[in-house]
């Protein structure tokens, strides 16, 4: 399955480019072809890779780390721990990936020859400190390995070495919190350091220095910060962790994060940061990044809009497609497609959603608004669809023989809302997700979240409408966006179809 991420309407497209739960996007080039890489936490596989032929439409091609020897995260690893911010380059014919596994491992590099996959086992850097580490090489073949804070260490990236002491380097605008996501490049006379600094939330912005040498000392532009939509009432806010590209017309193109708030105050996002695109032009040595919005122009070449794909998975294929992920790790025996040939067998580990190590497979809200629909068959078991925020916030319901139950968890908050006896055979589970369109005072939320089954005929039965609030980033804080999907909590639950529609374009 496939969802349309940027439709093109004449000379206009739509961002974000890649929308839904895509935070901390790092692009790179090779001959015509583009590449991004994402930010995946507490979930596996980890760390999303897209592919575009024209910086507009991406499709996923994989996960970068598809095997528990890349991605180890412990049964009780926090949710917004796991994976943060990569740095993905192509480099001597190869391309280089580096992350931070808050939740044990510390910076590892991977390598590729086929970004698809299959990627290397993981270099460990156990010299290299901090989150967000970046690539980059000068012309003698040295790297440089620069992280949040900002400080740089030299490192042999085959076999994880450090070289020489770590330095800092530059931190940013004087009084501004969190100088991260550095990317280091080498443009013309000068290198070049991109940073995030503020903040992820309403305060981020990017900044830039340039110097001479990959060293420093850097200069900060008299613009700075060269993005951001702070203290405006611009619907993307959260604006940073850019990364710039060039294009082989030679134009200069930037990704970053930001995020859409909706209802009242303080503006709720639930679908996470996601991955937006801006133009970038050159004026006397320094980056002016364009004007970001929700629809911008077209980029001056041919688009690919990539073949659709339904929305419906059918779970006939032997494996997973790349865009489903789980908790933790995905056991192959909690986890099959083979047990009950075109079905989605899943085998209970945790007992409800409220634990870690719950069996959950689930794929990105990508829209505002949105249809979720699955044929479950739960006669030996307790399972169902849920949204999902964390352990601690989210909505679901859970079918067993003869009944289903939704739950609702807040916090503290834990509780069932609605049931409704249903006959012992396989039931359709379905959860709509509708966008506010008006917001009536300041108490107003970013959309309701229904919850209920349909009837043989396709009527559906709305069981409760929830707030969709309590599922937003403001509320539970942390890193991540909506993940809608299946799980069991009881037993194996079998499920024949799953099924997402866009109801916002």
């Amino acid at each position: 399955m496939r969802v349309p991420s940027t439709p093109d309407t004449g000379n206009a497209v739509n961002n974000p480019v890649i929308p839904g739960f895509h935070p901390d996007p790092s692009i790179c080039r090779a001959g015509e072809d583009y590449y991004i890489a994402c930010s995946s936490f507490e979930y596996f596989p980890g760390v999303p890779i897209f592919h575009s032929r024209d910086l507009v439409h991406w499709t996923q091609i994989g996960n970068a780390l598809d095997r528990p020897s890349q991605l180890r995260l412990p049964p009780d690893a926090a949710s917004s721990g796991g994976i943060y911010a990569p740095t993905l380059r192509h480099h001597d014919g190869r391309f280089w990936l580096i992350v931070t596994n808050v939740s044990g491992d510390g910076n590892l590099l991977f390598t590729a020859t086929d970004p698809a996959g299959p990627w290397s086992d993981p270099v460990p850097l156990p010299g290299v400190h901090g989150i967000d580490p970046d690539l980059a090489w000068d012309d003698d073949g040295n790297c440089w390995c620069t992280c949040a804070g900002v400080g740089q260490v030299r490192i042999d990236p085959h076999t994880g070495e450090t070289l020489g002491p770590p330095r800092r380097l530059w931190s940013g605008t004087p009084g501004a919190k969190a100088p991260e996501a550095p990317h280091l490049y080498r443009i013309g006379e000068y290198w070049y350091l991109l940073i995030a600094e503020g903040g992820t939330e309403r305060c981020h912005g990017v900044s830039i220095a340039r110097g001479r040498t990959p060293t420093g000392p850097f200069e900060p532009c008299p613009a700075n910060p060269i993005l951001t939509h702070r203290g405006t009432d611009h619907p993307i806010q959260n604006t940073g962790h850019a990364d710039l590209v060039q294009a082989p017309d030679g134009t200069w193109w930037m990704v970053l994060l930001g995020v859409r708030p909706h209802g009242g105050t303080p503006g709720w996002h639930v679908l996470g940061r996601e991955t937006f695109l801006v133009p970038v032009d050159w004026v006397d040595g320094w980056p002016v990044a364009g004007e970001l919005s929700s629809v911008m122009s077209a980029p001056p070449w041919p688009l690919h809009p990539p073949v659709l794909v339904p929305g419906r998975d059918d779970f006939d294929m032997s494996g997973l497609a790349p865009y489903w992920i789980s908790l933790r790790h995905r056991p192959p025996e909690a986890c099959t497609t083979k047990e009950r040939p075109g079905w989605l067998t899943l085998h209970a580990r945790g007992g409800s959603l409220d634990e870690t190590d719950v069996t959950f497979v689930g794929r990105r809200q990508q829209h505002l608004s949105c249809r979720v629909r699955a044929l479950v068959d739960a006669a030996e078991g307790r399972g169902g669809l849920a949204v999902r925020l964390d352990e601690q916030h989210h909505y679901d319901i859970e079918a067993s023989s003869g009944e289903v139950h939704v739950r609702a968890r807040i916090g503290p908050l834990n509780t069932v809302v609605a049931s409704r006896p249903t006959p012992p055979v396989p039931v359709v589970l379905r959860i709509e997700v509708a966008a506010v369109q008006t917001v009536n005072d300041a108490r107003t939320g970013p959309d309701t979240v229904s919850i209920g089954i349909e009837e043989p005929d396709g009527t559906f039965v709305e069981l409760t409408s929830l707030d969709g609030r309590y599922l937003s980033t403001e509320v539970a804080g942390g890193f991540t966006g909506r993940v809608i999907g299946m799980f069991a909590s009881a037993g194996p639950v079998h499920f024949d179809w799953f099924e997402y529609e866009p109801l916002d374009g």
